[in-house]
C-alpha cells in the first residue's frame, strides 16, 4: 500500500483510493502497478486527488466484494486512516460486487454511506461526459451512462430498505420507485438511441457527400493522450484542443491536408483508446468511430517516450478489430521523440524502424516530412492510369482531371481532348459517369 496523509486543500475534493487485482494473465499484459499508475492519472483527469493505492494478487477476483476479505479490513482500515471519499477499482465490477464492497469498507455504520466505490470503466464515462462537447458526443456519453446504471440501479435504493420496519405500510415502496426509475431510465435509453441514429444518418450523409469529393481519408488513430491533436496541427494548422491530459480531445475534427502526389486528403483527429475502455462506450461511439473505418489509411499514433508503447499499440489494434477496422492500411507514427532520452533514443530508432514506422515529434516539429511522405507513398499506390476522351463541351471535366488527378499525357483531337491520368479508383469513377452523362 502507498499512501499520503491529508491536506487541508486536498479536504475540498474527493481524495480518492486505488485498489487493483492482478491475476496471473494481467502480469503478463499489462502489469498492475502501470495499469494502477493510468487510473491515477484518469482520476486527476476527473478532479478527485489520489491518497494511495493497494494492491493484491489472486488466481481470480472474489465474486462477493472482488478482493479477498483480509484485503476488505485492510481496505477499510486505510479508509479511515487516509480519510477517503473514494474507493477507485481497476477493473469492471458487477452491481453486487460494487455493492458489497462499499457496505464492507464504509466506517459508518448507519445512514447514507460515506465511501463511494465506483470502477475504471464508470470513471471513464464520468471523463467522457466532462469532456464531450458536440450534441452528438453528448448524447452518446449519456447513453453509454444509463446503460452502464440500469443494473445497478438497485443500490441507489437502499436507504428506502433501511427504513422499513417490516410492519404493515412499511413493504414495497423500494420495489416500485425501483421500477418506475428502471422505466425512465429505459425510455431515455430508447429516445437517445433514435436521436443518435438521426445523427448518425446526418453523418452518414456528409460522409457521403465527402465520397463524391474525390479525396482520401486519413484518420489519426492511437492510445489517449499519444499526442494525436499536437500532430494534426503541426500537419494541418487546425485549431484543435491540445492538453496533456488524458481523453482530451471527443470530438472528431476533419482538416484538408495538399500532398505533392496524392493530392488534396482530409486528415481526421478521433477519440484516443484506452486499456480496458468501456464495452459501452465503444458501442455508443460506434458511429463516430465510422470514421476510422471508412478511411483510406489509418495514421496509428505511438507515444515513443511511454515504456508501454507496446502494450498500447496492442489495445488499440484490439479496438481497432472490434469496431472491424483491423484490415485498414496503417502508417505507425512514434511520437514524442523529444522526450525519449538521448540514451534510449537508439534503441526507440531500432524498434520503429523494424516496425516500419516513422519517427516524429510533433510538438517539436521534427520527422513531420518523413510522416507525409510515408502517407503520400500509401495513397500514391491507389492511384492508376486511365485515359480519358472529354468533349471540348466539358472543360469542367477536363479541368477537374488537371486538378485532381495527375495528367501524363494530352492530345486534342478534332472535337475532344484525349488524357492519359493518373487518378484514384474514386475519381476515376465519378469522371467515367459524368462522360456518360454526356454521351447520354
Amino acid at each position: 500500500m502507498s499512501g499520503k496523509r491529508p491536506t487541508e486543500v486536498q479536504r475540498d475534493i474527493e481524495r480518492a483510493l486505488l485498489v487493483g487485482l492482478e491475476t496471473r494473465a494481467d502480469a503478463i499484459l499489462h502489469p498492475v502497478e502501470e495499469s494502477l499508475a493510468e487510473l491515477g492519472r484518469l482520476c486527476e483527469t476527473a478532479g478527485a486527488v489520489v491518497v494511495g493505492s493497494t494492491t493484491q494478487r489472486r488466481n481470480a477476483p472474489d465474486v462477493r466484494t472482488f478482493v479477498g476479505a483480509g484485503k476488505v479490513e485492510e481496505i477499510r482500515q486505510i479508509v479511515v486512516d487516509l480519510c477517503v471519499d473514494l474507493l477507485v477499482l481497476d477493473d469492471p465490477l458487477s452491481p453486487a460486487q460494487q455493492r458489497n464492497l462499499e457496505r464492507a469498507v464504509d466506517p459508518k455504520t448507519d445512514g447514507e454511506p460515506r465511501v463511494r466505490v465506483i470502477d475504471r470503466s464508470q470513471l471513464i464515462l464520468d471523463i467522457f461526459a466532462q469532456r464531450a462537447q458536440s450534441i452528438e458526443g453528448k448524447l452518446q456519453v449519456e447513453l453509454a451512462q444509463l446503460e452502464y446504471l440500469l443494473p445497478r440501479l438497485t443500490r441507489h435504493w437502499t436507504h428506502l430498505s433501511r427504513q422499513r420496519g417490516g410492519g404493515v405500510g412499511t413493504r414495497g415502496p423500494g420495489e416500485t420507485q425501483l421500477e418506475v426509475d428502471r422505466r425512465r431510465v429505459r425510455e431515455r435509453v430508447a429516445m437517445l438511441r433514435r436521436r443518435l441514429r438521426e445523427v448518425a444518418r446526418t453523418r452518414d450523409l456528409h460522409r457521403r457527400e465527402r465520397a463524391e469529393v474525390p479525396f482520401p481519408t486519413v484518420a489519426l488513430v492511437g492510445y489517449t493522450n499519444a499526442g494525436k491533436s499536437t500532430l494534426m496541427r503541426a500537419l494541418t494548422g487546425a485549431d484543435v484542443l491540445i492538453d496533456d491530459r488524458l481523453f482530451a480531445t471527443l470530438d472528431p475534427t476533419v482538416r484538408r491536408l495538399e500532398l505533392e502526389r496524392a493530392g488534396i486528403v482530409l486528415l481526421s483527429d478521433t477519440v484516443g483508446f484506452i486499456h480496458k475502455l468501456p464495452h459501452q462506450l465503444v458501442e455508443a461511439f460506434k458511429s463516430t468511430l465510422e470514421e476510422v473505418r471508412s478511411a483510406d489509411l489509418l495514421l496509428h499514433v505511438i507515444d515513443a517516450s511511454n515504456p508501454e508503447r507496446e502494450v498500447h499499440r496492442r489495445v488499440v489494434e484490439e479496438v481497432l478489430d472490434e469496431i472491424g477496422a483491423h484490415d485498414r492500411p496503417t502508417v505507425l507514427v512514434w511520437n514524442k521523440l523529444d522526450r525519449v532520452p538521448s540514451p534510449d533514443r537508439p534503441a526507440v530508432a531500432h524498434e520503429c524502424g523494424r516496425a516500419g514506422g516513422v519517427l516524429a515529434s510533433a510538438l517539436a516539429k521534427e520527422g513531420l516530412d518523413d510522416i507525409l511522405a510515408a502517407v503520400d507513398e500509401h495513397l500514391a499506390r491507389r492511384a492508376h492510369e486511365v485515359e480519358f476522351w472529354i468533349p471540348f463541351a466539358r472543360g469542367e471535366v477536363l479541368a477537374r482531371v488537371h486538378r485532381e488527378g495527375r495528367v501524363l499525357k494530352r492530345r486534342d483531337e478534332e472535337t475532344g481532348t484525349r488524357v492519359t491520368a493518373l487518378v484514384t479508383h474514386k475519381l476515376a469513377g465519378q469522371i467515367e459517369k459524368l462522360l456518360e452523362e454526356t454521351a447520354c
